[in-house]
Parts: structure tokens; sequence; C-alpha cells
């Protein structure tokens, strides 16, 4: 143990906030899979209208998440190690690792908040096209398809039609919301609004997830630099 006095306890705190980083790392871990898996959203993304997969911009953002906790743990147990072993090579790389993956989650951040309503407005749009063949008068394949694409929609958001529905759809809206009970008046019954809420839900929690992580990541950084330095000074070395 070279260091002592204030440089310890900040190796100390360092310690303790890359072990908060890793158990952070294992909670975006976790929650990216959730998401992955999460039986509403899988319902949706997975439906087929003649061929046409439903939208999967959300999985992307996903996906990504997951990279980012894997990477997270590792990160964070290079940190921990390297600390408590005063390692000016760990650390630094500790250091180097930290920042490009500050850099890549500012772009991440900034990326979502441009195209925050991408995947909702790619599903609406997926939503529209089934809805469209849906109404068609004319009983094809492609209107019996269509409708169970809707039924899907209707029964996982419990939703019914986009909330200016015309009289083509008020003639096939039983079959097409057979489980729609009688609600509030005041709660919209639009598709359109239930795909906006949901996505918006799981975005807002991987944007909190996102700036706490940042924070974390910001002072980690300034005890990682004084700690080098104050190795480097330390008489032993």
């Amino acid at each position: 143990m070279a260091i002592t006095g204030c440089s310890q306890c900040i190796k100390y705190m360092l310690f303790f906030l890359n072990f908060i980083f890793w158990l952070a790392g294992g909670v975006i871990l976790g929650v990216a899979l959730w998401l992955r898996h999460d039986t509403q959203t899988s319902n949706l993304l997975m439906l087929q209208l003649e061929g046409t997969q439903a939208p999967g911009t959300f999985y992307i953002s996903v996906y990504v998440l997951i990279a980012i906790g894997a990477v997270m743990m590792f990160v964070g147990f290079l940190g921990c190690y390297g600390a408590i072993q005063e390692s000016q090579c760990l650390l630094g790389t500790f250091f180097t690792c930290l920042a490009m993956l500050f850099a890549c989650e500012v772009a991440a951040g900034i990326w979502g908040f441009i195209n925050k309503d991408t995947i909702s407005t790619e599903l609406i749009n997926f939503y529209d096209a089934a809805y469209m063949r849906a109404v068609d008068p004319v009983d094809t394949t492609s209107r019996q398809a269509a409708s169970k694409v809707l039924e899907v929609f209707h029964e996982q958001l419990e939703c019914c039609g986009k909330g200016d529905d015309n009289e083509l759809f008020t003639t096939v809206k039983a079959s097409l919301c057979p489980k729609i009970i009688p609600v509030d008046p005041l709660t919209s019954q639009s598709c359109h609004i239930k795909l906006r809420d949901l996505f918006s839900e799981k975005l807002h929690v991987i944007g909190l997830a996102a700036l706490v992580i940042a924070v974390i990541m910001i002072f980690e950084m300034i005890f990682t630099m004084v700690l080098c330095c104050a190795i480097r000074n330390a008489p032993v070395y």
C-alpha cells in the first residue's frame, strides 16, 4: 500500500464507485433482456403482414443496451481491480475504456433524442397499413391476414381503432375488437395513442438509467485521474 491519507480515501471511494458501476452494468443488462423478451412488445414486433415484418428499430436500441451492460460489467471489474492493486496501467486502461464508453453513451443519447418518435411512428404506420386492408369490403386473403394483425394489436394494447374511425371500420369493429369492454369515456381507446405511450414509457426508463450511469462515470474519471497522480507521486514508486 503505497498511498496514504486522502489518496487512500479516494482509492476506496473509486473502488466503491466501480463496484456500483459493475452492479449498474448488471442492472442495465437485466433491463435490456427484459425489454427484449417483454411479452407485450414481442407480440407486436413479431407480427407480419403479407410477408412484411413489423418494424424492429426498437430492438436495435435494446441490443445496444445489452452490449453496453456487458461492457460496463467488464470495465467495472477492471476499475475495481486496478484501484485495489494501485496499478497505473490498469487504471489508465480503465480510464480510456470509461472515456470511450462515455462518448458512446452521449452519442447514443443524442441519436435517441433526435429519433425518439421513430419507433412508435414506424409501428403506427404498420398498424395503419393493416387497418386499411382490414376494412376492405371485399373478403380476401389479404383482409383476413390484416384482421388477425389488428386483433393482436387490440388485444395487447387494449385499444380499438385509430380514434377517428370511419363507417367501414364500425361495421367490422365487433370482430376486430372482441375483448374490448366499456371503459371510462375520458380514457382514449386509440391504438395510435397507446403505441406512443408504450414506447415513450420504455424510452424514459432507458433515458433515466443512462443519466444515472453518466453521472457515476464522470466522478469515476475524476477519481481515476487523481488516484493515478497520487500513485505516481508516492515515494514507493
